[in-house]
């Protein structure tokens, strides 16, 4: 005979207590776009939450110049919590002065939730001015370019102007052109038709002084002639070095110089005399066991830069 047993309310409600809870099914994740900050010409952080609600989550910002974005940054992980968990990312290679769209998007197991679309304006790019001088050196009195770019926000069809300040640089800066306009990459050029002298050279805004590129010196060397000829001697032979400095360049150092692991030594001094005219002579006899590459360096300062003559080759005779 069977006997049923009868178990009491009280006990049921009891044991109903103490059974683990069942698991909290998972759920398609929620993604909250937040604000942007740290904004320069080219950069932005963007923020954002994202809640897996139980389910392994990853999540991705989508930005760009329209609500159609076009770029997004890597994909991460958000892991698979319950709770709302703040996120960021940093964005780089923005234009400046430009407004960016941008949305948080999540996605796991369950689904794709997309935040809402925000904006955010990069910062104005300071102007700025490049400098440059080509060719660099010359021989004094002839031409060179100087040229280069106003860089920043709003850099195109802005007026330039070059200004000069000639050797012994005591006169001060003045306007050596009319006012240029730049191009549509901010790009200008003032071609210089002679430098008679070493002269500073630099740009600026007339409408905002302030905005001016540094001071790049053109500079006028001197050019320095070599004729080299050898001679039987004793031991080892002897080449003559003979030419001219042109200006004139009375007093000066001239350096014999010979091309050695790749750097000019100098091997011989001599002294620019005046003649006639507006050139300096020389003349330098040096003995050499070998021979090689040599070059002659009038070693001037002042109104011109030293100036090198053409490399020439001689051998030695025995």
């Amino acid at each position: 005979m069977r006997v049923s047993r009868v178990v009491p309310a009280s006990a049921v409600a009891l044991c109903t207590l103490l059974a683990p809870a069942a698991a909290t099914a998972a759920e398609k994740p929620l993604a909250t776009t937040g604000g942007a900050a740290n904004l320069t010409p080219s950069s932005a952080l963007v923020n954002g939450t994202v809640d897996p609600r139980g389910a392994a989550t990853t999540y991705f910002f989508r930005y760009g110049t329209t609500r159609s974005y076009g770029a997004q940054t890597p994909t991460r992980s958000a892991g698979a919590g319950t709770n709302g968990r703040h996120i960021a990312e940093g964005l780089v290679g923005l234009a400046p002065a430009t407004t960016y769209h941008y949305r948080l998007v999540a996605r796991n197991a369950e689904g794709v939730t997309r935040g809402a679309d925000r904006t955010f304006k990069t910062r104005r790019q300071p102007l700025g001015v490049s400098l440059a001088a080509t060719p660099n050196p010359v021989f004094p009195g002839n031409p060179t370019t100087l040229a280069g770019v106003l860089s920043g926000t709003g850099n195109a069809n802005r007026q330039v102007v070059l200004q000069s300040n000639p050797f012994p640089y005591t006169q001060g800066f003045a306007n050596a052109s009319d006012p240029h306009v730049t191009d549509a990459q901010g790009g200008f050029a003032f071609p210089v038709l002679s430098v008679p002298v070493n002269t500073q050279f630099r740009v600026l805004m007339p409408v905002n002084p302030n905005i001016v590129s540094p001071i790049v010196v053109a500079e006028a060397a001197v050019h320095t002639g070599v004729h080299t000829r050898t001679s039987r001697g004793s031991r080892s032979g002897v080449i003559r070095f003979a030419g001219f400095v042109k200006p004139a360049v009375d007093g000066s150092p001239v350096l014999v110089q010979k091309l050695r692991g790749g750097a000019w030594d100098t091997i011989a001094k001599t002294y620019a005399r005046a003649v006639r005219g507006n050139r300096s002579r020389y003349v330098k006899r040096v003995r050499q066991r070998r021979g090689g590459r040599y070059r002659v360096l009038a070693y001037v300062t002042g109104a011109w830069s030293p100036g090198a003559s053409q490399t020439v080759h001689r051998r030695v005779r025995d």
